[in-house]
């Protein structure tokens, strides 16, 4: 091929992958009139009007996503062959970006952003918002590096590693009428219940139990961060099942009281996950790592916290058989 065009389909898989020729721009060192001009290059090459603007992205026409699906995993793999040993830490200036919830986000984040400022400081780390329905597109579309959180899409062109597992317990304020003793399931189901779902769903895993034994909750109220929950269970008589791996926080557990369920859920299981494409990046293979060993170290001083006098932790029992993840 000729470097023009080279060229071109550089920039091209850049604004795919950003959405955006300001954000295609930062990540290629170019300036926004530049990206454009070469988006006008395009158009004339392959007589195509290839992006159109919405809003503040841009979005393909057919041609150029049918032009993108061919391309993709080509560009990823010469990409890869040219640079397969050209990864230093210390001396990249790559990013990264990574489809996580808040939750693990407030878990995970700070520790993992202090080892890259030691061992990593020209890298950035981008968060983008979390969904179970769309994860594995946004790692199939090469929108996101990898996404962190509950994944059930595991086909061959994905890969994924698990983390960890967090069973569940009821959060609710101190001075419920529920706190201070064990839940019976009368209670639980006429209780006024919380979710946060990333979704949008107001449907979650004890709806899933619930359901298959006939039985249905009270979802009072729903919200779409998890990090509204604590503030939310203080300030009213809502409760919620959480994930038992956040009561090491003291910070979430504080005027919050914590018992066991009435019903018995399965663990669920958090997994980092990545495209295929990206099996020879030693960049990736890197910051995998880093990921992996941060999040578990991360669980694990969270499982060793439970219980633990920082607020009112009620009635926490660890049942060996029931390995706890998010």
């Amino acid at each position: 091929m000729k470097n023009q065009e080279l060229n071109l389909l550089h920039v091209f898989s850049a604004i795919m992958t950003e959405g955006s020729i300001t954000r295609a721009a930062d990540r290629l060192g170019m300036t926004q009139p530049a990206v454009s001009n070469v988006v006008s290059r395009m158009r004339t090459a392959w007589k195509d009007p290839i992006f159109v603007k919405r809003g503040r992205q841009v979005e393909p026409t057919s041609y150029a996503q049918s032009l993108w699906d061919q391309i993709r995993n080509p560009l990823y793999e010469l990409s890869n062959a040219v640079n397969s040993t050209q990864f230093t830490p210390s001396e990249s200036r790559r990013k990264f970006r990574v489809a996580v919830t808040d939750l693990i986000l407030e878990m995970v984040w700070q520790p993992l952003v202090s080892v890259l400022q030691q061992s990593a400081p020209g890298i950035d780390l981008h968060a983008v918002p979390f969904s179970p329905a769309t994860a594995a597109n946004h790692l199939r579309e090469a929108s996101v590096d990898f996404v962190i959180g509950f994944f059930e899409e595991h086909d061959h062109s994905l890969r994924s590693l698990w983390l960890f597992d967090t069973g569940y317990v009821l959060a609710m304020r101190n001075g419920h009428a529920l706190s201070g003793q064990e839940v019976d399931l009368e209670s639980f189901l006429s209780a006024q219940h919380l979710l946060a779902t990333m979704s949008g769903e107001a449907h979650g895993v004890v709806d899933d139990t619930l359901h298959r034994r006939g039985l249905e909750r009270r979802l009072a109220v729903t919200v779409n961060h998890f990090s509204a929950v604590p503030n939310l269970l203080r300030k009213s008589d809502l409760v919620a099942t959480i994930p038992e791996v956040v009561t090491g926080d003291c910070e979430f557990c504080s005027g919050i009281t914590i018992t066991n369920l009435p019903i018995d859920l399965e663990p669920t299981s958090l997994y980092l996950a990545w495209h295929t494409r990206h099996d020879r990046d030693p960049g990736i293979i890197w910051i995998r790592s880093v990921i992996e060993r941060v999040s578990k170290e991360c669980w694990a001083r969270a499982m060793a916290a439970r219980g633990r006098d920082c607020g009112s932790l009620a009635g926490i029992e660890s049942r060996a058989n029931n390995r706890l993840s998010i």
